[in-house]
């Protein structure tokens, strides 16, 4: 139905007014596509589907063959909303192209062209075939032949009786093409009759021709014969964009022919062509452009070669590059549609308006696809449709185009009532009225019309701009709008204000796990806006009631400070301030790191396990800003007890390598041995590799037992106390694992050769003599030396010696536990780690006589008021004893264990016992041979009388005489 020019303005001003009715032409939503309808299905209709959307709601009409279809005829079609469906279709009557027709009142469009076809396959004729005789080793073709059908087929041949279907192989082959079934070289076995089968692939009906009989001739059997190619592609054959082509190629021959592929032009097939029935078929899935070309199939037997040839083109259907669009433009001005498509061969163009072909006239021009309509009116518009074809499809583009025509009007763009900008700045003030065609548009502040200067400009859509803004700005402007319709106006009053500044920002911080922070945020801002804060943590809108737990406002009005409290790692990553007023928005952004402890690997499994070895992978865990720096896997095995650290490579090597020491011409190296658990499997050991420092090459030997702790390398060449650098590995049944870290050992070193010098003994007691002596000249380059060995022995029984070692540089030593008064013989040498030296001179020393064994008798005590008296007996010495020279008093309190020691060479002494406590007091003689044996202890008692006197016989029993005088008392520390 079409308007006239009168409804059009109308409608234009009821869009542009009221906005009350939206008016929309015609959209296809669903359009009919291609369909084969299978004769016999027990469906007895066919849909085609047709719906689009508008508004007014289209309704909907359908051709056939480009002619109306008679929707009145109830008992052949039916109209469900806008789908076509036909009641018990007929091959004869309702095979061809369909299009469907949508209209409102802005217009009409046409669907795509939907071809409907009728799939069938009727008998084959009762025809009997004749027989067909060749000579063994002769090649042969059996014709199929099929009958009346309409739809893709597929063949196979039936070899006697069903269901005994020929096997195709490389001598074998049923073409898809024609149905013919072909035999390279004929075979006694071949011998019987051959039914040629046909399917529908749409139907999946079934029909059978008659049997043709295969015999033999008895006239001799055929001799070798070059390859002979019966079936092969067409010399060019047309492929679609995206479809599968298959090429067929088999050849009759004598022996039976080989067949291969290959493109012409020498390039490789691409990874996706298969070849299939023993290479009678070559398959190329979703063709494209750089799969054409010539392609040759090549037959070869013993006897020679033949070769097939065809050439693959490319096609493809039109599809849109480029669409048309709606577009609504007001009268007077001009419309450039342009729609493009590709396809091979390049698509031409047409085009339609509301369903029928454009007419050209004057104004109304199409070059290249490119539809051009100058000095538009109202009666230009419609549903317009652009078509691009070649002779394998068309698509169609669909847009409408309103043509409208409006006094000016500011009821659905009204211009903002204030604006507020800050000093300094540049403004824009809109003026955009709907109108058809576009106004002219000047501009007032208050009641003076404005004129452009070098801060004030008229824009190109009517808008006024104004840069530099300063107070003297302030105002209200109007924008006056007219077209040949009418005119109307619109005004907006303006504010200038000053900028606002961030005074304090945030800035980056790095924190912990657990602290409280603040990012500070304040700013300075005209007082005549209202000002807001807003925190943005990584581009999120904060939300402080939700995460009011972590998150607070601090501060004054002037001041949006963010307090974090309490900061998990969740808290990391760039937070915003944004400062908003009515005019301006400023921000400053701060990067916060909150690091902790990182998170567990992600994503652990066993990628492989075999009988030694178990192969674990993962992801690296989140660091949480902590970087990682190792990681610690655990294992338990039946060797263990509970989880236990284990390494991440197949064997471990053996720690604790060192070494060192060992006799002259000696390498000593030194390990912890690997545990059983760690050693993976039988046949375990380990290689000892070394070489001295700064040499290049190692020397390797191998030590096969796994309990083995060291190796002792032996040979002249080796220098005394050299730096070798030394690793050692491991093995097992299963290859060689991991070396140690790479570590320093000192060859052996030389034993000392010289003896010590100046050697002399000096007896000290009855048990001991001291032995001393002069160093050795050392130098570090020969080691270190450990120390030094005193040999002793007496009555010359040097065999029987003992031996006696000092450390380091000592230079005497102390021979205990020796026999009285007896000679004894002693000798020195210096030692280290190869071994000993010579020894030095021997010298001799006699211990003295053992001391008396008669003990100080008649021990007897005195106090008086100043001091405590003691006596005793004379000791005298046997003449196997040493002489006495003195005597020695021990006395202490009972409550203390320090001994206190008084020497004298009388048989008296005197005291000085000040505390009020019992004293414990023994005697002994001194003698060069030691202290001789000691009395017996006595005790004083607690004195309370001014005197007291007793003996070692008063001890148990002590008789108090006169009164007890206080003495000084003092302590001499000695051993008791």
């Amino acid at each position: 139905m079409m308007l006239s020019w009168k409804q059009l303005i109308l409608l234009s001003f009821i869009g542009c007014l009221g906005g009350e009715l939206l008016l929309q032409g015609p959209v296809f939503i669903r359009e009919p596509s291609n369909s084969i309808f299978p004769v016999g299905s027990e469906d007895k209709k066919i849909t085609l589907n047709c719906e689009a959307r508008g508004n007014p709601s289209p309704h909907y009409r359908w051709q056939l063959n480009g002619s109306d279809i008679n929707l009145n005829m109830e008992y052949r079609y039916k109209l469900n909303g806008g789908n076509l469906v036909v009641i018990n279709p007929n091959r004869n009557w309702d095979t061809g192209s369909y299009q469907c027709f949508a209209t409102n009142s802005l217009g009409t469009i046409v669907s795509r062209e939907a071809k409907l076809q009728f799939a069938y396959l009727e008998n084959f004729k009762t025809k009997m075939r004749s027989t067909v005789s060749v000579r063994e080793g002769q090649g042969v073709v059996l014709l199929c032949g099929p009958p009346p059908h309409s739809g893709e087929l597929s063949y196979a041949w039936i070899f006697n009786e069903y269901p005994s279907f020929v096997e195709e192989d490389s001598r074998r082959f049923v073409s898809q093409e024609t149905g013919h079934l072909y035999i390279a070289k004929v075979e006694p076995s071949d011998v019987g009759n051959y039914t040629c089968v046909v399917t529908s692939t749409v139907t999946n009906a079934r029909v059978l021709g008659s049997p043709t009989p295969l015999v033999l001739r008895s006239d001799g059997v055929m001799g070798e014969y070059e390859p002979k190619i019966e079936v092969q592609f067409p010399e060019t054959l047309p492929a679609a964009k995206g479809a599968t082509v298959k090429l067929e190629c088999f050849a009759l021959g004598n022996p039976v022919p080989q067949i291969n592929w290959r493109r012409s032009d020498g390039l490789p097939f691409s990874s996706k062509i298969k070849l299939r029935k023993f290479n009678g078929v070559l398959e190329i899935p979703n063709f494209q452009q750089e799969d054409t070309g010539s392609y040759e199939c090549i037959a070869e037997n013993s006897r020679g070669r033949n070769v097939a040839r065809g050439r693959l083109t490319y096609y493809a259907k039109p599809h849109w590059v480029q669409l048309i669009k709606d577009v609504e433009i007001a009268v007077e001005d001009s419309l450039f549609w342009e729609c493009r498509a590709s396809g091979k061969p390049k698509p031409s163009y047409r085009w339609l308006k509301n369903g029928e072909a454009l007419v050209l006239e004057e104004r109304i021009q199409i070059e290249n696809g490119a539809l051009t309509i100058s000095n538009l009116n109202v009666t230009d518009s419609g549903m317009f449709q652009c078509i691009a074809e070649n002779k394998h499809g068309l698509v169609y583009s669909s847009a409408e185009l309103k043509v409208v025509a409006s006094a000016p009007d500011f009821s659905k763009t009204p211009m903002k009532k204030l604006i507020q900008v800050q000093v300094g700045s540049m403004v824009s003030l809109d003026c955009k009225p709907r109108a058809s065609p576009k106004p002219l548009c000047s501009w007032k502040k208050g009641d003076m019309i404005i004129q452009e200067n070098e801060r004030i400009s008229f824009l190109k859509d009517g808008g006024l701009k104004i840069a530099n803004v300063t107070k003297a700005d302030v105002g209200t402007y109007t924008c006056t709008a007219e077209n040949q319709f009418g005119k109307a106006n619109g005004t907006t009053h303006l504010v200038v204000t000053e900028p606002t500044r961030i005074t304090l920002a945030p800035s980056n911080m790095d924190v912990s796990v657990g602290e409280s922070v603040i990012l500070p945020c304040q700013v300075q801002h005209d007082p005549l806006l209202d000002i807001m804060f807003t925190w943005y943590f990584n581009g999120a809108l904060t939300d402080f009631k939700k995460d009011g737990s972590h998150f607070e406002k601090v501060g004054g009005s002037s001041s949006g400070d963010l307090m974090i409290r309490n900061i998990q790692l969740k808290h990391s990553g760039k937070y915003v301030c944004m400062v908003q007023t009515g005019v301006d928005s400023v921000s400053s952004a701060a990067d916060l790191i909150v690091r902790g402890s990182p998170g567990p690997p992600e994503n652990v499994k066993v990628d492989e396990i075999t009988d030694t070895t178990a192969q674990l992978s993962w992801k690296e865990g989140t660091d949480n800003h902590s970087p990682v720096i190792s990681y610690s896997v655990q294992a338990r095995t039946p060797f263990s007890v509970g989880w236990q650290t284990a390494t991440t490579v197949p064997e471990v090597p053996p720690s604790e390598v060192s070494g060192g020491g060992g006799s002259r011409s000696e390498l000593v190296i030194t390990w912890d041995p690997v545990p059983e658990e760690l050693q993976n499997g039988e046949g375990f050991g380990y290689v000892v590799a070394f070489r001295p420092l700064g040499v290049t090459n190692w020397i390797q030997t191998v030590v096969t037992s796994p309990d083995t702790p060291r190796y002792v390398f032996r040979n002249e060449s080796i220098m005394p106390f050299s730096l070798y650098e030394v690793k050692v590995g491991v093995y097992n049944n299963k290859g060689e694992g991991p070396f140690s870290p790479v570590t320093t050992v000192f060859s052996a070193e030389e034993e000392p050769t010289i003896a010590p010098s100046q050697v002399s003994a000096n007896s000290l007691s009855s048990s001991e003599i001291e032995v001393s002596w002069n160093t050795i000249p050392w130098k570090l380059s020969n080691g270190h030396l450990l120390g030094y060995e005193v040999r002793y022995w007496n009555n010359g029984e040097e065999e029987s010696s003992s031996k006696v070692k000092v450390a380091g540089n000592e230079t005497s030593a102390r021979l205990r536990g020796l026999k009285s008064n007896l000679a004894y013989y002693t000798a020195v040498r210096a030692y280290n780690s190869a071994g000993a030296g010579p020894f030095s001179t021997t010298v001799n020393a006699t211990t003295k006589k053992t001391p008396p064994s008669q003990p100080p008798g008649n021990v007897v005590w005195n106090a008086t008021d100043t001091k405590v008296l003691l006596n005793w007996e004379q000791v005298k010495a046997t003449e196997n004893e040493s002489e006495v020279t003195g005597y020695k008093v021990f006395y202490r309190t009972s409550s203390q264990n320090n001994v206190q020691v008084l020497n004298t060479n009388k048989t008296s002494a005197e005291l000085l016992l000040p505390i009020k406590e019992d004293y414990i007091i023994e005697v002994k003689a001194t003698t060069d041979g030691g202290d001789g044996a000691s009395s017996e202890q006595i005790r004083i008692p607690r004195i309370t009388n001014m005197d007291a006197r007793g003996s070692t016989s008063a001890i148990s029993n002590v008789h108090a005489v006169s009164s007890y005088i206080p003495v000084v008392f003092f302590i001499v520390n000695a051993l008791w």
